[in-house]
């Protein structure tokens, strides 16, 4: 029996740790990245994180109604959505899709109302403002992002959903639609990535 409950105790606290390890790890990262940004900002180049960082920060994304700050790293794949979320498409001049995981960076989506503000710096400390103009849930099996069908200045934020299910990778997608808010304070010059 007590053999019994050192087993069961060890494989919760085992099963407890991989379940706190991805959000400690996004944390911690946001940490770095906020560093290597500052860096970016500052010398106009790619700045990767750590050594062997395959993705470097390209911009800061702020949702102010949430009070969330995060820096948006380059490209879409596992390694960069480890750690924030991830420029995806466009960004020069055209619509720009960022995508993030829904447990972690993107999670706030859910809180996100149409009429809302976001915020994204680019490497040259230029802030756009953003307004949200609608939230939608797609199912990736029938529908894609088509985009030329996007104006050519907006904001796509891109995660998982249900955002509270067990099921990673599923079909479905929430995505967050924004468009550019002209701003006196920024100028009504769209900032590029």
């Amino acid at each position: 029996m007590t053999r019994f409950l050192i087993l069961l105790t060890s494989s919760s606290v085992l099963l407890l740790m991989f379940g706190l390890w991805i959000p400690f790890k996004a944390l911690v990262a946001q940490e770095l990245l906020e560093r290597a940004w500052a860096e970016s900002q500052s010398g106009q180049s790619e700045e990767r994180p750590w050594p062997w960082a395959d993705t470097w920060p390209v911009a800061k994304l702020e949702l102010p109604e949430l009070g969330v700050s995060m820096i948006v790293l380059e490209g879409g794949h596992g390694e960069s959505l480890a750690f924030g979320p991830g420029r995806v498409f466009g960004g020069e001049g055209g619509a720009l899709i960022l995508a993030g995981h829904r447990d972690t960076h993107f999670r706030h989506l859910q809180n996100l109302q149409k009429g809302y503000h976001l915020r994204l710096q680019n490497q040259n400390q230029q802030w756009q403002r953003y307004q949200v103009m609608d939230t939608r849930i797609v199912d990736s099996r029938y529908e894609s992002i088509d985009t030329h069908r996007l104006a050519a200045d907006s904001v796509l934020l891109v995660t998982c959903y249900p955002f509270d299910s067990m099921d990673a990778g599923g079909p479905l997608r929430y995505v967050v639609e924004a468009r550019p808010l002209p701003d006196e304070d920024f100028g009504n010059t769209v900032a590029t990535l």
